[in-house]
């Protein structure tokens, strides 16, 4: 049988020591508080206790740890027991950064030890049947799913209500949608001790309209833990603190002449549901997984996931920041001082640095590069590999193509004739940059010019109407000065032979018509 020590025998410890011990699993408990050992003594006699961290784990009687710890802890303890060779369960969270969480990952797959993550409600048989509902469709389209985790106490001053309290409310909602929000914002006030959050509201886009929101609170009156999922067929409701773990409300729409929506009331209904205690069910699984080598529901990755969430909502509430919150994924990164809109698009690799905001249906290409202090859409269009360097605006009705370099402070135009007390939105004026332009620093672009491909607009140039392929334009009002090759250099076209070859990476050019042709690119 599994030999387990439990690490902490506090609050929360307790618990999982009298679990472990009903599962015949626990060998020994281990606190540096005399007294919570003592306690813990007596209720299970025969258990050995100690108060060394590092003797528990150099004994080789243990195969297993359970971590019970104050959440600054979870990372050391963790990293020191997957160090021993110990499989390990730790409480929520993880870690307090996603940099610390993949650390942890990496090193359970180096040892091959089991690392499982407390994220209780996922082994809560009311919620595995929610998740069932709605996979069958009971429930109809998914709308909008929120939760409150709402009590007086405990208070904490390591660690604030987001970390404390909403872990469990992430993790769950993640896997009764099944994917990651695309956005999130989040509020948070501190009112007993300055910087740690006793309320926070976070708000959860997940796209395609589906929309959640978590409130937690350690400041309320009276103590409540519902989740509530609204679909177009039902809506279900998660009471933890109720008799009726699950109940459904089959409530409908129904629109009055095609125009007029009414909301149809339904008689509620509970949904019976196994009675079993999710802590020992959790602690059940943690056993299997190690005894059977089976990787857990709530491993380090799925971990990961809710620890991104958390690290995104709190510097949305350091940040104070109405707009719509950071973009979530890891194949692109966005700066926490920059703002991404609803609705927006972007391509893994990119980039976006700090002060920039990113408006609502924007689409950004991949491997971009947007620097500091830059405003992009609504409805803009950047394509792959382009640069946008610091302060600039790329407005509505501006499109660039792959490979666009935009200089630092470079400007462009949507409407002609702009006057601050006259609407002219419907006066804008496309402008297009074709692929791999060149638009210098300080220059402005009219708005309804096309730059053409490879063209280069020298830096303060004033560029009021189109720009040719490879044209080189200077000035204000800018005017063609020449010709640039691929590579950027600028090309000398002798009239006789009106053929020119790049002397810096040889790619040849012939003019015609007041057209330059490249007849071979080596780039």
């Amino acid at each position: 049988m599994l030999k387990v020590a439990v690490i902490g025998a506090g609050y929360w410890g307790k618990n999982l020591i009298r679990v472990f011990k009903e599962l015949g699993a626990l060998k020994l408990i281990c606190d540096t508080n005399k007294n919570a050992l003592k306690i813990q003594s007596e209720n299970f006699p025969g258990i050995e206790t100690a108060n060394s961290l590092i003797k528990v784990l150099q004994d080789r009687n243990i195969d297993a740890v359970v971590i019970s710890t104050p959440a600054a802890t979870h990372y050391r303890i963790t990293k020191l027991a997957l160090l021993h060779k110990k499989h390990v369960f730790v409480e929520k969270p993880l870690a307090l950064t996603s940099k610390e969480g993949k650390e942890l990952l990496e090193l359970a797959k180096e040892t091959n030890r089991v690392l499982m993550v407390g994220h209780i409600l996922y082994y809560h048989p009311a919620i595995i049947k929610l998740k069932a509902l709605i996979r069958d469709g009971k429930l109809g389209k998914i709308r909008h799913i929120y939760s409150n985790r709402l009590n007086i106490g405990k208070l904490r001053t390591e660690e604030n209500i987001l970390w404390s309290f909403a872990p469990h409310d992430i993790s769950v909602i993640l896997m009764l949608l099944g994917k990651e929000p695309v956005n999130i914002i989040a509020y948070g006030g501190d009112y007993i001790n300055n910087g740690i959050y006793d309320t926070t509201l976070t708000a959860l886009d997940f796209g395609n309209g589906v929309k959640g929101h978590i409130f937690v609170s350690w400041l309320h009156p009276f103590k409540e833990q519902k989740l509530i999922v609204v679909g177009s067929k039902a809506m279900a409701v998660f009471d933890d603190l109720s008799n009726d773990k699950l109940v459904i409300y089959p409530h409908r729409i129904r629109w009055e002449n095609g125009k007029v929506p009414i909301a149809v009331k339904a008689e509620h209904y509970s949904v019976k549901v196994k009675k079993k205690e999710p802590l020992k069910e959790e602690a059940s699984h943690f056993i299997e997984c190690v005894t059977k080598g089976k990787t857990p529901r709530t491993d380090a990755r799925e971990a990961l996931r809710v620890l991104r969430v958390l690290e995104i909502a709190e510097e949305s509430i350091k940040s104070n920041n109405a707009c719509k919150g950071q973009a979530l994924s890891e194949k692109y990164f966005v700066h926490p001082a920059s703002c991404i809109d609803e609705n927006v698009k972007i391509g893994d690799g990119t980039k976006i640095w700090h002060f920039s905001h990113i408006l609502k249906n924007t689409t950004i290409g991949k491997q971009c590069v947007i620097g500091q202090n830059v405003a992009i859409g609504p409805d803009a269009k950047v394509g792959d590999r382009c640069k946008i360097q610091n302060n600039v605006s790329v407005y509505k009705g501006v499109t660039l193509e792959d490979d666009v370099f935009c200089g630092p402070s470079c400007v462009f135009t949507n409407v002609n004739t702009p006057r601050s007390f006259i609407e002219r939105k419907n006066e804008f004026l496309n402008t297009l940059v074709k692929k791999g332009s060149t638009i210098g620093a300080n220059a402005t672009i009219i708005c309804g010019a096309t730059i053409g491909k490879y063209a280069f607009v020298g830096a303060g140039a004033v560029v009021k109407k189109d720009v040719a392929d490879y044209g080189l334009v200077l000035g204000v009002p800018a005017k063609q000065a020449g010709w640039v090759c691929k590579c950027g250099a600028r090309l000398k076209i002798a009239p006789t032979t009106k053929i020119k070859k790049c002397l810096h990476c040889g790619s040849a050019y012939k003019l015609s018509r007041n057209k330059l042709i490249a007849t071979k690119e080596t780039i």
